[in-house]
């Protein structure tokens, strides 16, 4: 499988491993080189005696290096893949060595161990007794919570600024003792509003809103269908297992990767991956976690293809899903741009999104003909019609952009909603290009 290097170089944790894996991408650095179905690997000569061994899995884009690097992928990695990318020719060697051998045979070996870890019988009165516990924890740490926000209420908002990071992060902390994950993510969220930019009232209330709506929602739970329960015991930070999820039929599509996000929570990394499934014209969110010095359970590169079969999380609006099985990623190809006419359309789509899953996520579109424009100091994307939303503040690549666009409209990928996005990739001369 050939990957082009700008998808190599989507793979970087950072711009020095980028320059460093382009000095590496010589033949004269490397000692043996060998690629097959499975895996490319090579010996890169370093300063010591011994050279360094370097592994790819190429079925799920895994890497391994006997450096010390804790960056995954290291230089090495990436040099490697683009030697390949480059000069093909050059690994004529299909027979894996002994060490990468060992390697691909664990790998192999884990995935079967998870699929034994289904069928393993489970102690269902431990599980109810430990489930009753939880349940009764979250209670009382809601309870405790809505009182704070009607505090919030009662007091007026004006003086949120004021308050410092100890007030958010103690309530975090209690819905951590709670074991409601999901709605210290929640506060701390309410604690970051940017209270220094104009209107951050309408932001820090939305916010708010949301928090008060999934926090008594809870004890309303009978009240609604069974898969709005999964998304406000999901959002609130009850988990499912993954591998019993796996078990389920999936959707079978070939998944274009629109683009990543990669956010750290201590020594936590999280992985966000938002997938377009060109046939059916759905997409998907697929999150990854991992710890630093630990790579990705399968590295998804954005601008190519996974053919894949994915299975949603129970929802009143499936949209995160996790990856059953894969054939691993393509090359990108020509694809029907299909997607919103203009912002209207988005609008009127957004408003049918909100009344299924007020709380929902943040969630990529497809909306054709978009040109960026600078309006008073602001980037803004004008529709065919003239309509115009605002670019997200947090958007780092508009000169990117404008060098795609040349001032021309594009089809573009943008993660949002309401009147917040952020542009992740854009089709140009008919290639998807991510934005990052």
């Amino acid at each position: 499988m050939q990957h082009s290097e700008e998808q190599i170089f989507a793979l970087a944790p950072d711009e020095s491993s980028k320059k460093a894996g382009l000095g590496l991408a010589s033949p004269s650095k490397w000692v043996t080189r060998g690629i097959n179905e499975q895996a490319l690997w090579g010996e890169c000569q370093g300063s010591g005696s011994k050279p360094y061994q370097t592994q790819v899995d190429l079925t799920s884009i895994a890497f391994k290096c006997s450096c010390p690097s804790r960056k995954f992928p290291c230089k090495h990695g990436l040099g490697l893949m683009l030697l390949h990318a480059r000069q093909s020719d050059l690994f004529t060697d299909s027979n894996m060595p002994a060490w990468v051998n060992d390697w691909i045979s664990k790998r192999s070996e884990k995935e079967v161990k998870k699929a034994e870890a289904i069928d393993k019988p489970v102690d269902e009165a431990a599980q109810a007794k430990r489930q009753e516990a939880r349940t009764q924890k979250v209670s009382a740490g809601i309870q405790e919570l809505l009182i704070w926000l009607k505090d919030i209420i009662r007091s007026g908002i004006l003086s949120m600024p004021e308050k410092g990071d100890h007030y958010w992060d103690n309530m975090a902390r209690r819905m951590i003792d709670a074991q409601a994950s999901g709605l210290a993510t929640m506060v701390r969220t309410l604690g970051e509003t940017k209270f220094w930019e104009e209107g951050w009232q309408s932001d820090f209330m939305d916010a708010l809103l949301r928090l008060y709506t999934v926090a008594e929602s809870y004890g309303n739970l009978s009240l609604v269908n069974e898969a709005l329960q999964q998304d406000i015991l999901r959002t609130i930070g009850f988990t499912s297992s993954l591998e019993e999820l796996k078990t389920q039929e999936g959707t079978d599509d070939t998944w274009l990767v629109l683009g990543k996000e990669t956010t750290a929570e201590g020594a936590l990394t999280i992985e966000q991956n938002w997938l377009y499934g060109v046939q059916h014209n759905i997409y998907a969110l697929i999150l990854q976690f991992y710890t630093k010095g630990q790579p990705a359970e399968i590295s998804l590169m954005p601008g190519t293809y996974l053919n894949a079969e994915l299975v949603y999380f129970p929802s009143a609006l499936p949209y995160r899903a996790v990856i059953k099985t894969h054939t691993g990623l393509t090359a990108v190809a020509s694809v029907e741009q299909k997607g919103f006419a203009d912002w209207q359309q988005l609008a009127f789509h957004e408003t049918k999104v909100t009344a299924t899953l007020p709380f929902h996520e943040d969630m990529p579109s497809l909306i054709q003909q978009l040109s960026p424009v600078k309006l008073q100091q602001d980037w803004w994307l004008k529709d065919e019609k003239g309509h115009l939303c605002k670019v997200s503040s947090e958007f780092k690549h508009i000169w990117k952009l404008l060098a795609w666009s040349g001032g021309a409209p594009l089809t573009m990928a943008v993660v949002g909603k309401e009147n917040n996005y952020l542009p992740i990739g854009v089709w140009h001369q008919n290639t998807y290009k991510a934005l990052s």
